[in-house]
């Protein structure tokens, strides 16, 4: 296929099957797990990928506005990067607000956005094949934490891979490695990525940005259990739980929660969920990391660092990884 009409391809977006059945099995074993947790990769439905998107604009959410300053400031290196004719594969795009400074900047044949939320991917690419009608857009609606094949017509092209904001920070450092190796896995050998690395700081900022003065952070947290009415028949009543986040200092990591607020039954998909008053739904993690200690998780996962940049503050890191030539382990 030549370039001009591989530009010309706009994949529509195929939702992940079964989606329902995989929500409700997650869901179930959560909720009658002690303690009782959900996984975060399901707060992103339209409704909560919307929410998320108003987060990164709050005042108090810093991840945002730090990682977009330093792309901002150093994408001239980042695209140096970056070879003519290659792929962009990002890991959760969501509204591909970052992705879209690559795109001016580098010479990309193609982009490969990878999300969860079917519909709210649909809208990204439909908006993004207007700007940038020379770049190919080839979705993929899955959990890009599971394998995937990348599409056919991006195989044999150069592969970046993009990973921005704090999300590898949602995972357990194992599972981050995890994450690592399988992505390595995906892109391939001599491949690059780009990955969003939330760094270790103060708490009182950290406290600020999971805890914002106008709820919509809790909003997002409770649109969790929303979602599980919606699309599993529960009913919820979120006026019931409230949203808790606080750091762990032990683990270096922003725990969040839903504390029910009073003793009281839930059933979900003919399983009744009993609630002390006080117990809590574990909803989400958010490692903070030194730059040398990702470093040393994306070493054992087979990457080797190749650049890092940080924002004044040093809050938040963009760290540049490459694949390495050993030999690859299976998980």
């Amino acid at each position: 296929m030549s370039r001009s009409a591989l530009a010309r391809t706009a994949l529509p977006v195929e939702p992940a099957q079964p989606e329902t059945t995989a929500f409700a099995a997650d869901v179930i074993a959560g909720l009658t797990a002690m303690p009782k947790r959900l996984p975060p990769k399901y707060f992103y439905d339209s409704t909560g990928s919307e929410l998320f998107e108003r987060i990164t604009a709050l005042p108090e959410y810093y991840p945002t506005r730090c990682e977009l300053g330093i792309l901002h400031a150093h994408v001239k290196d980042i695209a140096a990067l970056v070879p003519d004719g290659a792929a962009l594969i990002e890991f959760g795009s969501g509204a591909s607000t970052k992705t879209r400074i690559l795109l001016k900047a580098a010479k990309l044949a193609a982009y490969v956005p990878v999300d969860i939320s079917a519909d709210f991917l649909q809208a990204q690419v439909d908006a993004l094949k207007r700007e940038f009608p020379e770049v190919a857009m080839l979705p993929v609606a899955t959990d890009f934490g599971q394998p995937f094949t990348l599409p056919v017509a991006v195989q044999a092209m150069p592969r970046i891979g993009f990973f921005p904001g704090s999300t590898i920070g949602n995972l357990e450092p194992h599972e981050a490695a995890s994450f690592l190796r399988q992505a390595g896995r995906i892109l391939g050998p001599r491949s690059t990525f780009i990955v969003g690395v939330d760094l270790i700081k103060d708490e009182k900022v950290l406290h600020k940005a999971y805890n914002d003065k106008q709820g919509v952070t809790a909003q997002f947290n409770r649109n969790l259990l929303a979602r599980i009415n919606h699309e599993l028949g529960a009913k919820f009543n979120l006026a019931c739980f409230e949203h808790h986040a606080f750091y762990n200092r032990e683990r270096n990591r922003i725990e969040m929660h839903l504390a029910s607020l009073k003793r009281q039954r839930v059933t979900v998909c003919g399983e009744r969920i009993e609630f002390r008053a006080g117990e809590t739904i574990h909803t989400e993690n958010s490692y903070k990391y030194s730059v040398e200690s990702f470093r040393a998780i994306a070493r054992g996962a087979g990457w080797a660092p190749v650049a890092v940049w940080t924002d004044r503050d040093h809050y938040f890191s963009v760290q540049v990884l490459t694949r390495t030539e050993a030999p690859d382990r299976k998980d």
